[in-house]
């Protein structure tokens, strides 16, 4: 019976009876009745149970007369005031509809109904619950519009209606909903996109959208508000045709997992300087999926908390990627060996995580790499001679490690190296006269804090587009400071301190135009500062 036959029959009762004048209450709406609220709550579960066709555990049995509704199963009523707070039948097999007369439970926080059979649409009568604070509908079998009048639910903070058959879009209307923590829409058939205001809905932890039709357009930039977001699951499965994909320096937090199986011609993917990472063991399963993307080019992830192993299908991810870049994380094992089947890789960025174990002796696969970053790991073993056939590389950063043994000679064939440094590490031996033949070192020749021996090459000489720094501080080199440094015009930065260095300081360094700084401290020099270096920034 509508709500305007209703009304219609409550005003023609007072003119045909003369009655005293009652509150009639109407379905779904809150009011004075003429029974009380406790049997308001008992006939909206009777109307429940009506609807439920199927019972296979017998649940219901105890929803009688015989007993008070507050002692039926599943039902937890307030100790004051005896009305239901919490309906909780989740995983009981139920097979039905939901009830639109749940709507009058009026002091109901919890509707948990999650793992059964649930038929139909989600009642609208549901957006009365007005302190409703968890509503659990996944697993069901739901279909139709998500009601927008949920958002009249202002206390909720858990939703989740995964699993179903829901239509439509997300309600805009839920940008209402402040103190929301949980969102899961999981495997539904929602289409139009993700909403820019669910970056307003600051208090989310958990946004789950993954396995929707929903993704028609970007990912909206508002979406890095979310500061709290701990699960952030998306799924673009139906993005085929997307080229780039873009989430860096967006501060999302929590974990990324997302499905990139479908997105056959995604090219690059940069999701750094984010605050990714769960510190889950499989949160970097994601580049498995990956391995579809068979025009990929660029990868990055740097700059998060990606906890645990890199999985070894890095290996089978597209040749055609040129830029891996993952640093500045928490990950941690060996370097996998497979990684030289990228062969066209031009960028390896690996710095600042706790690889452990050898730079796999592969790695002189990658003829096209011109930068490799390892520095600040834990790697250990001997600076594969392989490295020597990168002959494109033009810087080399494997400094903060354990790396022990000689720097291997094979460096000198790295003839368009810029930068080499080896610093912090426990290197020996004697400085390879080869790496003072890479005639096209600017920006850095940095061995210091190993434990190198010999004197320092006349070779020295060669570096001259050395313009950056030059330090081989706390080693055991001994031996004179060679004249021949003279011929590093361009040098800014002279670091030899704490050495075993003798001698007096060549007068050919008054050449040296472009110095800035110069630390010799710590040695066995002798002699006296010449006077063009007074006013320099220097310690002898």
């Amino acid at each position: 019976m509508s709500t305007t036959l209703l009304h219609s029959a409550y005003f023609q009762s007072l003119l045909l009876f003369s009655i005293t004048l009652i509150l009639v209450v109407l379905p779904f709406v809150s009011s004075t009745t003429s029974i009380t609220k406790q049997e308001t709550d008992e006939v909206a579960l009777k109307a429940f149970k009506s609807k439920i066709i199927h019972d296979p555990q017998g649940v219901l049995n105890s929803w009688n007369d015989s007993h008070h509704f507050c002692e039926w199963e599943g039902i937890t009523c307030g100790l004051r005031h005896r009305r239901v707070t919490v309906l909780d039948l989740h995983s009981r097999g139920l097979y039905g509809f939901l009830s639109p007369y749940i709507g009058n439970l009026s002091f109901l926080r919890n509707l948990t109904l999650q793992n059964n059979s649930f038929q139909g649409e989600i009642p609208r009568e549901f957006g009365h619950l007005f302190r409703l604070e968890v509503l659990s509908l996944y697993n069901n079998s739901l279909i139709r519009e998500i009601p927008g009048n949920l958002s009249h639910c202002s206390r909720l903070t858990y939703l989740r209606l995964s699993y179903n058959k829901l239509e439509g879009k997300i309600p805009l209307q839920f940008v209402y909903l402040s103190n929301l923590k949980t969102l899961d829409l999981f495997e539904n058939n929602l289409t139009g996109g993700i909403p820019s205001f669910l970056g307003n809905l600051t208090s989310l932890e958990v946004l789950v959208l993954a396995y929707n039709p929903l993704l028609g357009g970007n990912i909206p930039d508002s979406l890095g508000r979310l500061r709290k977001l701990s699960v952030l699951l998306l799924n673009l499965n139906n993005l085929s045709e997307i080229n780039f994909f873009f989430l860096d320096k967006n501060y999302f937090p929590g974990k990324l997992s997302v499905d990139f199986g479908g997105m056959q011609h995604l090219q690059r993917l940069d999701v750094g300087q984010n605050n990714l990472g769960s510190g889950e063991i499989d949160e970097m399963n994601f580049i498995n999926s990956l391995v579809n993307c068979s025009e990929l080019q660029g990868l990055g992830i740097a700059i998060n908390h990606f906890k645990g192993t890199l999985p070894r299908s890095i290996a089978n991810i597209s040749t055609t990627i040129e830029k891996l870049i993952i640093g500045w994380n928490q990950l941690y094992g060996s370097i996998p060996p497979g990684i030289a089947n990228l062969v066209n890789l031009s960028r390896l960025g690996m710095n600042d995580n706790q690889f452990s174990g050898p730079i796999p002796e592969e790695v002189g696969k990658l003829r096209n790499l011109k930068a490799m970053g390892l520095w600040g790991n834990q790697l250990s073993g001997k600076i594969p001679s392989s490295l020597g056939n990168v002959s494109l590389l033009l810087t080399l950063e494997l400094d903060n490690n354990r790396l022990s043994g000689v720097i291997p000679s094979s460096l000198g064939n790295l003839k368009k190296l810029t930068l080499l440094d080896l610093s912090k590490n426990d290197l020996n031996g004697i400085i390879p006269e080869q790496i003072f033949e890479l005639t096209d070192l600017s920006l850095s020749l940095n061995l210091s804090q190993n434990h190198l021996v010999g004197s320092i090459p006349r070779t020295i000489g060669n570096l001259r587009v050395l313009s950056g720094f030059f330090d081989v501080s706390d080693n055991n080199l001994f031996g004179e400071i060679p004249n021949e440094i003279g011929f590093c015009s361009s040098l800014e930065y002279l670091y030899m301190k704490g050495n075993f260095l003798i001698g007096s300081i060549p007068s050919s360094m008054s050449s040296l135009r472009g110095i800035r700084e110069i630390d010799f401290s710590r040695n066995n020099l002798s002699g006296q500062i010449p006077k063009s270096w007074r006013l320099l920034l220097w310690k002898i």
